[in-house]
C-alpha cells in the first residue's frame, strides 16, 4: 500500500521524516512520498533536506521513501518554473496544491498546475471537466484525499474523473500522527467517494505502472 502525500516538520507537519516513515510502516504501508509544502522562499532548502533524508534511508528498509514536494499557493505563472526546478533537482513526486474550497486558493491554480510538470493535483475541489480532460491528456493523477475539509469534494472529483477518463489516486495528506489511517480505511475512502471495486482496482493498477516507470515499483 502507498501514500504519496505526506508532510513532515520540514514544512507544516508535526514529525521528522523518519517518524513519518516509521508510523506509516506500522500502519501497513510499503511506499510513501515526503511532499512538504514549498514555494520560491523554501523550495531549495526543503527539497535538499528531503533528498538528504531519502539518500540515507536504508535501501533494504521495509518501507520505501520517495522524495517529493508540494507546490503550494503559488501565483499561477510560478508552477512551471518551480516544477521544472523540483524535477531537475531530484523530486520524484511533484504535487500541485489544488483549488480546495476550504482555503483561499487563487482562481486558475488547477489549470496552471496541470500545465506544469506535476504528478498529482491534490484536492482539486470543484475541478472543471476541461481541467480534468487536461489531467487525462497529461497523465496527471487527481487526488481523492482523506484530509478534513479537502475531502468534501471527493465525490465530485470521482464523478468528473469517471466522465473524462482522468486517473485518480487515493492519498492521506497527513500532517500529524492522528492523520495516518490504515490501508483499509483509505480504500473505504474511495468507496465513500462513489467508486466501485473495479475503479478502485484500476487506481492501484495505474499507480503500480506509474511507480515502475519512476523506478520505484
Amino acid at each position: 500500500m502507498y501514500n504519496l502525500h505526506c508532510h513532515s516538520l520540514l514544512s507544516d507537519g508535526a514529525l521528522l521524516p523518519s517518524e513519518v516513515a516509521v508510523r506509516y510502516l506500522a500502519a501497513g504501508y510499503k511506499t510513501i512520498a515526503i511532499t512538504d509544502h514549498a514555494d520560491y522562499s523554501n523550495i531549495e532548502l526543503v527539497l535538499r533536506q528531503i533528498l538528504e533524508f531519502t539518500r540515507y534511508w536504508p535501501k533494504n528498509a521495509k518501507i520505501k521513501i520517495l522524495p517529493g514536494i508540494e507546490l503550494t499557493h503559488l501565483p499561477p505563472e510560478q508552477f512551471k518554473p518551480l516544477a521544472k526546478y523540483a524535477r531537475k533537482n531530484g523530486a520524484q513526486i511533484i504535487v500541485g496544491h489544488g483549488q480546495t474550497p476550504v482555503e483561499p486558493v487563487v482562481e486558475g491554480t488547477n489549470r496552471a498546475a496541470l500545465e506544469a510538470d506535476i504528478d498529482i493535483l491534490a484536492h482539486p475541489g470543484l475541478i472543471s471537466e476541461a481541467d480534468a480532460r487536461l489531467a487525462k491528456k497529461r497523465g496527471i493523477f487527481l487526488e481523492l484525499t482523506a484530509r478534513r475539509g479537502h475531502r468534501d469534494t471527493n465525490r465530485h472529483v470521482a464523478e468528473i474523473a469517471r466522465k473524462t477518463g482522468a486517473k485518480l489516486i487515493l492519498n492521506i495528506d497527513s500532517h500529524a500522527p492522528q492523520d495516518i489511517i490504515s490501508p483499509s480505511q483509505l480504500i473505504a475512502l474511495g468507496r465513500k467517494s462513489g467508486l466501485n471495486t473495479n475503479e478502485i482496482n484500476k487506481i492501484f493498477q495505474d499507480l503500480n505502472k506509474f511507480l515502475k516507470e519512476k523506478g520505484a515499483g
